[in-house]
């Protein structure tokens, strides 16, 4: 019998021995370019001139091969609570962590790219269920985006950051959420400011680590910090976006790498976890080799190295872009990282959210904070939230 389109039901991950029995034959057998010809004698940044050093990428195969627990990551999405749905013709996956607490509030949490729900597993249940009895809790819904993870991959164009933003609306609404609060970093972030500027009846406030300025405005009046965080983010944008411009011009042709070769995705995802996180040489420094296998693991084996690319495809320019004139005018909570890929200058952001209730800039975290600084970002999630819901009323 088929399942009503509006219906949620319960959802239940389980790779096969072969599907991992074929990734670590593909492991084995791929074949790897020579070494790069940058310096290598000492650690450091420079080591990454050229990309994924050799030495690195084979360190992390071998350990991918032999040593990674796929199982483990398995068991925490079936801990959490997986359900699936099907909105506009799509089916989305997201995770459903419900508070014991009678006071929580429901809150979104978005990923963006290259991350993916694997984001969020080591903060679920403290923001679910705080130690701290005076900390505001949350019911958990986390999403994964169209073409990510185990949502299904869209077969037409027209998914992007709009179209989302309104789906996670009729998500909520699905799941007995009126009103709720938002997060959301990288597209994560794009999306929860159109959450925010699009549907204030049903968002309560957003607290994102990516504040989306509108375009033309100019450096007078910033400060010089203000100014140097301007400078890097063109300077980003200019030199070191890419990988970026593919996805958003080509993904189907770097697709066809990142769905063929484990090792051509772990290079693709590594590139970036190694050069947006808050480390003087290697990503490993802040994230756990077994968290990033969990992400681009979960990429592999749902073979959306190019569905995912298109996001980018999407939401970069076009109608499905991100609206140049809209603003936000629910409470907003602001948080820049100091090794983020875009900061954008507080007197910036309050030109599109007009509401900033908190604004910080923690002394250490990139752009996957999360997972590189999870108890500073549960705690500052829970501040900015709280002087969200003080700004409703709460």
């Amino acid at each position: 019998m088929s399942r009503p389109t509006d219906d949620v039901y319960a959802f239940t991950s389980r790779t096969t021995d072969a599907e991992l029995d074929d990734l670590r034959a593909r492991l084995s057998a791929a074949r790897l370019p020579e070494t790069e010809t940058v310096d290598r004698a000492a650690p450091g940044p420079r080591r990454w001139d050229q990309g994924v050093p050799l030495s690195d990428l084979v360190d992390v195969v071998r350990y991918w091969r032999t040593g990674y627990d796929w199982r483990w990551f398995e068991e925490r999405l079936h801990a959490i609570g997986q359900y699936r749905t099907t909105i506009d013709g799509l089916g989305i996956h997201f995770l459903h962590r419900r508070s014991p607490r009678t006071d929580a509030t429901p809150l979104l949490l978005t990923h963006g790219w290259p991350g993916s729900i694997a984001e969020f597993v080591d903060v679920v249940d403290e923001l679910a269920d705080p130690k701290n009895a005076n900390a505001p809790a949350f019911h958990i819904v986390a999403p994964s985006l169209p073409g990510f993870g185990y949502s299904d991959k869209p077969v037409t164009t027209g998914w992007g950051v709009g179209k989302i933003a309104t789906a996670w609306v009729e998500l909520m609404r699905r799941l007995g959420y009126e009103r709720f609060a938002a997060h959301g970093g990288d597209w994560g972030g794009v999306i929860t400011t159109v959450l925010g500027g699009r549907f204030p009846a049903q968002v309560l406030g957003i607290h994102t680590t990516l504040a989306q300025a509108p375009a033309g405005l100019t450096t007078e009046g910033l400060t010089p910090a203000e100014r140097q965080w301007a400078e890097e983010t063109r300077d980003f944008w200019q030199h070191r976006s890419a990988y970026a411009k593919q996805q958003a011009t080509r993904p189907q042709t770097i697709g066809y790498s990142l769905v063929d070769s484990p090792v051509g995705l772990l290079a693709w995802i590594l590139d970036k976890f190694a050069e947006w996180t808050d480390t003087g040489d290697s990503p490993f420094e802040t994230v756990s080799i077994d968290r990033i296998l969990d992400d681009v693991t979960l990429y592999w084996l749902t073979r959306t190295g190019a569905s995912a690319g298109r996001i980018y495809y999407e939401s970069h320019g076009g109608v499905n872009a991100l609206d140049p004139d809209l603003r936000v005018d629910v409470p907003s909570a602001i948080t820049i990282y100091p090794s983020d890929i875009e900061k954008c200058p507080r007197p910036w952001a309050q030109q599109r959210y007009q509401r900033i209730v908190r604004w910080t800039t923690p002394e250490a975290g990139g752009h996957f904070p999360s997972l590189e600084v999870p108890e500073y970002f549960v705690k500052d999630l829970q501040a900015g939230m709280t002087a969200v819901l003080a700004a409703n009323g709460r």
